[in-house]
């Protein structure tokens, strides 16, 4: 059995519970770590009993050297200090051999377990994907060259030593802008390969589809399957996909072919859209996940931009 963890709050849960339902739907063996970062989310979850999940609180999960840094930080920013010490928390917690952090915001469309195979085959103790950025709208300089979307880490002296490491630096500075070849958690990453034995950086171009990159990619539905340049596509990286009160969908800054909206996003759209039907069924009080739009001059001259470069993926009805 393979075992994720992932952290949200309220404002991502109908995400959340769109991944979560993703990797049921692929058939894989695995169990679900969800840290709700606020007590809406957890009561939710915890109502919802749903199986191949434990919830973890944030009383159950913080300590104090992470509540000393939390006042400093925004809340994504401390969020992405978090990410490392829940996946040492769940490791430790719950006594596991091997765990994969997960972005909420992703769905999965075949199983993991080929990714993880090319993992365990490697012998190595911690697991990177790529950005594996389209030439256009590469961010290595400032981002980092990995993602944090799907990370492993085994809970052996390899493992846990770039863990322990990564654990230090967020707790020191992590914040949500570039400053002295830094940038939140992600871009620590950068020298591991380098600066630690048992490093695998993943090859299988099925993990690690994103906004960023499918641009390069031939996206296809193969016989009921989706792969990408004729190879499985196991999970999709929905960055930056933003909704609103009205309806508005806005799948975010990147040039997407139509085909990518027809076999990625319509759907994606059609899974949030039922899981925030479902949450405010279960709580009156449930209002979560919807953006607001920015009306300033700056966020207005973006807008204008990314119209003129056919990057403004916005819709009334998608």
């Amino acid at each position: 059995m393979n075992s994720f963890c992932t952290l949200f709050d309220a404002n991502y849960l109908s995400r959340g519970l769109v991944m979560y339902r993703s990797l049921l739907a692929t058939g894989t063996d695995f169990h679900l770590y969800v840290y709700a970062f606020d007590d809406l989310c957890a009561d939710i979850l915890r109502c919802m009993n749903l199986p191949r999940m434990t919830v973890v609180t944030l009383q159950e999960f913080e300590d104090e050297r992470l509540l000393v840094v939390k006042a400093g930080r925004s809340k994504v920013e401390y969020c992405w200090t978090c990410t490392s010490h829940v996946i040492g928390h769940a490791l430790k917690t719950f006594a596991l051999a091997e765990i994969t952090y997960l972005d909420a915001d992703l769905c999965f469309y075949s199983d993991p377990a080929a990714l993880l195979d090319e993992f365990h085959a490697s012998g190595a103790s911690v697991l990177l994907t790529e950005h594996r950025y389209t030439f256009i709208y590469n961010q290595s300089k400032k981002s980092g060259v990995y993602c944090i979307q799907f990370i492993t880490f085994r809970n052996d002296q390899n493992g846990l030593s770039a863990l322990g490491w990564w654990q230090e630096r967020c707790l020191e500075w992590c914040f949500a802008f570039f400053e002295d070849g830094k940038f939140g958690d992600q871009k620590y990453l950068d020298s591991w390969p380098e600066r630690f034995p048992g490093v695998h950086v993943l090859s299988h171009i099925g993990g690690g589809a994103a906004p960023w990159n499918i641009q390069k990619y031939t996206l296809q539905n193969d016989e009921h399957r989706l792969t990408i340049n004729d190879v499985p596509l196991v999970f999709y990286h929905f960055h930056g996909y933003k909704f609103y009160r009205d309806g508005t969908q806005n799948l975010g800054d990147y040039w997407l072919r139509s085909s990518v909206i027809d076999l990625l996003y319509r759907p994606y759209v059609c899974a949030i859209q039922s899981a925030q039907q479902e949450l405010c069924s279960l709580s009156k009080e449930f209002s979560h996940g919807y953006s607001s739009w920015d009306t300033s001059f700056s966020a207005a001259f973006s807008r204008l931009k990314r119209k003129l470069k056919g990057e403004y993926n916005v819709y009334k009805q998608l």
